[in-house]
């Protein structure tokens, strides 16, 4: 008994500090300053910004009219809508990409008219995901800025 006992508490000590140390190394990855460069000239060839602000606007006059807003609130609320909330999770998607893969991508989405409107961004699940999150956010009001 005494054996199981000193077993269990030797595999707690291996597995306590692996558990700790995989919490706290939980970084969103990035991309360098220079890929970040190119996809801002991606989210503005795709035209991304106003596929942001549509979405969102969508969604804040389907809650505005559901739970008959008045004006001033559905203003506040519209107003509220910054894309710069919201870059850091297009800069996580392209954040695997090296600077070739970019360049390429952005010259598509420059001579592809067709590829602006149907693009990586706009189907790309996890943006998808966060973009909802994000507008389930501005409608309950959380990026308001109090005057």
């Amino acid at each position: 008994m005494k054996k199981i006992k000193t077993f269990l508490f030797l595999i707690l000590l291996v597995t306590v500090p692996s558990v700790g140390i995989c919490q706290t190394s939980s970084k969103v990855p990035m991309p360098t300053q220079q890929n970040t460069i190119i996809i801002n000239k991606i989210i503005e060839a795709a035209n991304y910004k106003t596929y942001f602000i549509d979405y969102c606007l969508t969604k804040i006059n389907e809650t505005a009219s559901k739970e008959k807003w008045n004006d001033q609130k559905t203003m506040e609320i519209t107003e509220s809508i910054d894309f710069k909330n919201f870059r850091d999770a297009v800069y996580n998607m392209f954040a695997f990409h090296d600077e070739v893969e970019l360049e390429t991508l952005l010259k598509t989405y420059q001579k592809d008219t067709i590829y602006q409107t149907s693009n990586i961004m706009t189907v790309s699940k996890a943006l998808n995901t966060n973009l909802e999150i994000y507008t389930r956010d501005v409608v309950k009001g959380r990026y308001i800025i109090i005057k």
